[in-house]
């Protein structure tokens, strides 16, 4: 699996023949620089370029190009190299772009020899820099990894040269443009994007405004107003988005056929909306609906998965980058301190003084990159959340206030939001696929997180249910009128408040359960209903079905598990937790994990089956391809609105015209 690399990040090589891969908008210079243990390039022999542009181990190109690909065997490597850094750097005097911030984002890939890509790093960020350090092979205990490091300069090839410790940096930098501009005639085209049945889109059209942040293979976009499909690669919540296919054509030369292989009757997708031309040197302005799909709809929730990336991409680029700082200046520290003589007096301070000054400077080039990229995701969101459908929606978007029921199931349902510390104010809309592909557990428990624990038991335990009727309201009001019943178990009657929108509104399939004979009886007509349609469907008899038998779409709320169940009760819960949502019956519990302890481990494979969210903010939800904790924020009404009432009641007149 390739590795997509951010700024800091390393990989381990798995051989040492290698090939650099370099994509840019425009010519650059690709070069290398050989390192000691300590990083520093001894000579001008230890330098491959245009000029010189083979040594042992190591050849670079001898002209500026779009592409370039440079071959290394770290075999064949003096024994005294630990490091060699690739280097890119703009032609000058040539009338080509003189800054980065000008063209798209380099992107540089380690392939092997047959062009398997082994790790890759987008160049993002970069602005008023001519020469930038893109990537470093070292070796370290034996073994030889790849870092992405994305150092840039602004005053060129000769400071990144004089920054590595070559003394004379300056004359070498002139001579190497030199031969670059003896031979720029000879440099080949900008290679084209890659199509949807590749990989992804290198390049973007214009200056690239998001990091690189992310280790899945779909998830590159370029910037907000030019991005393709944003079908999110990974989100925390385990579902897995819908994708259309790409168009076929019917024979060679033919007319194209963009027919859905899953759909009948389907249209070509609408395009997304054209954003208004950017001002010169600023962003496109955002639009909702910027990516492709077959609906509005899709289109948005690709769009939201695809902001999602973006600010996980953001947030890793940064804290990427904030720890190479920080690794850096105590490598300095390191070289400069380890004479003794340079450990106290003046030259200790001096070295310290500057090793923290530039980590300094490295961290507020970061943020800034940082802030520019949430400003952009912040207006892309003022934009989309109030263009979102009910579905989508928060509880206060004014389209509740105008909401019918809809005759057709929406492709996704809102839980909440998300997210990160860098900015708590930018949120996501936390989106699942319908139908519900899993169950749902709104943790009640106070040690769950830091904020539970400052809430009374009880009042948790309250706002765990208000979080459960919220999520089976809108679960009502989003399915078409009867294709949708929820039925209730509250043992003890405690969540008679909670439940109260929903029992005067009549959208419950029968009274709450209450008792253990309630807890038995709601458990074995859903277990009975699982069971008749598992083996209507594996017979291929559907119509054989019982007349009296609901095929609809059943939601069970379970208050204060597992008060009131019994071990048959309990095996019955575990059964409709594991069979029912292939077949139409869903979960949503209410229930503190510490009070079910008795059972041990047998309740382990329940609470692994459902998706887990809390009644208050917690930061739980884990992201594994860029490590980030994302903060959860539960569904709430607006205080004093009643929005909830009228909802509900859209519901109950939608299902009274139907005859439901």
């Amino acid at each position: 699996m390739t590795a997509e690399l951010v700024r800091g990040q390393n990989h381990t090589l798995p051989q040492t023949r290698l090939e650099i891969r370099v994509s840019a908008g425009s010519p650059v210079v690709a070069g290398a620089t050989l390192g000691d243990e300590n990083g520093v390039v001894r000579g001008a022999e230890w330098i491959a370029h245009p000029g010189s542009p083979q040594l042992p181990g190591l050849e670079v190109s001898q002209q500026a190009a779009a592409g370039h690909r440079l071959a290394v065997d770290l075999e064949a490597l003096p024994e005294t190299v630990h490091r060699v850094t690739v280097l890119l750097a703009l032609p000058v005097g040539v009338g080509g772009p003189t800054r980065f911030g000008t063209t798209a984002a380099p992107f540089v890939a380690v392939t092997g020899p047959d062009g398997t890509e082994i790790a890759t790093f987008t160049l993002t960020g970069l602005d008023a820099e001519s020469a930038v350090s893109a990537l470093e092979l070292y070796r370290r205990q034996g073994a030889w990894k790849v870092r992405a490091v994305g150092q840039g300069y602004a005053a060129g090839l000769a400071e990144m040269l004089a920054d590595q410790g070559l003394a004379q940096a300056a004359e070498l930098a002139a001579s190497i443009q030199e031969a670059v501009a003896r031979s720029l005639a000879r440099s080949v085209a900008p290679p084209p994007p890659r199509t949807p049945e590749g990989d992804r889109v290198r390049h973007a059209s214009g200056p690239p405004d998001q990091p690189t942040a992310t280790a899945h293979p779909s998830a590159a976009r370029p910037p907000t107003a030019h991005r393709p499909t944003a079908t999110p690669a990974h989100p925390p919540t385990g579902t897995d988005p819908g994708t259309a296919s790409a168009p076929t054509a019917s024979a060679p030369g033919g007319p194209i056929n963009y027919a859905h292989p899953s759909r009948q009757h389907a249209a070509p997708p609408t395009p997304p909306p054209t954003p208004p031309p950017a001002q010169p040197g600023q962003a496109a302005q955002p639009v909702a609906g910027d990516a492709t799909g077959w609906s509005m709809d899709e289109r948005l929730y690709n769009q939201i998965w695809g902001m999602f990336e973006d600010l996980a991409r953001a947030a890793a680029a940064y804290r990427s980058a904030v720890d190479f700082a920080d690794s850096r200046m105590d490598q300095e520290l390191d070289r400069s301190l380890s004479d003794p003589r340079n450990r106290i007096g003046g030259a200790g301070d001096r070295a310290r003084e500057e090793a923290r000054a530039k980590r300094d400077e490295l961290t507020a080039r970061a943020r800034e990159v940082l802030d520019r990229d949430l400003a952009q995701l912040a207006a892309e969101a003022a934009v989309v959340e109030p263009a979102l459908p009910a579905a989508y929606a928060g509880w206060d978007n004014p389209v509740w206030h105008a909401h019918r029921v809809p005759m057709e199931l929406p492709m996704a349902l809102r839980l909440g939001d998300l997210h990160l510390p860098e900015r708590t104010g930018l949120r996501i809309p936390l989106l699942v696929r319908l139908p519900l592909e899993r169950g749902i557990w709104v943790d009640s428990g106070r040690t769950a997180s830091e904020a539970a624990a400052l809430i009374d038991s009880d009042r948790l335990r309250r706002l765990a249910m208000e979080t459960a009727v919220l999520h089976a309201a809108r679960l009502l009001a989003v399915y078409p009128p009867g294709e949708f019943s929820v039925h209730v178990i509250d043992p003890a009657g405690s969540a008679a408040g909670p439940l109260a929108p929903l029992v005067d509104a009549g959208v419950l399939a029968g009274p709450p359960a209450a008792g253990p004979q309630g807890v038995a009886s709601v458990l074995a007509h859903l277990t009975r209903r699982v069971d008749l349609v598992q083996m209507a469907v594996r017979a291929g008899a559907a119509d054989s079905l019982p007349p009296d038998l609901d095929t609809g779409e059943q939601l069970l709320v379970v208050n204060d598990f597992p008060h009131g169940f019994d071990d048959r009760a309990v095996t019955q819960l575990r059964y409709l937790a594991d069979e029912g949502p292939p077949v139409g019956v869903h979960l949503l519990m209410v229930a503190d994990r510490e009070d079910a302890h008795a059972y041990g481990p047998v309740l382990d494979p329940l609470w692994r089956s459902l998706l887990r969210i809390t009644p208050v903010a917690d930061s739980h939800l884990a992201d594994p391809w860029v490590g980030h904790a994302w903060t959860y924020e539960p569904p709430v009404t607006p205080p004093g609105s009643r929005v909830l009432e009228q909802v509900l009641a859209a519901v109950t007149a939608a299902r009274r015209a139907a005859g439901r």
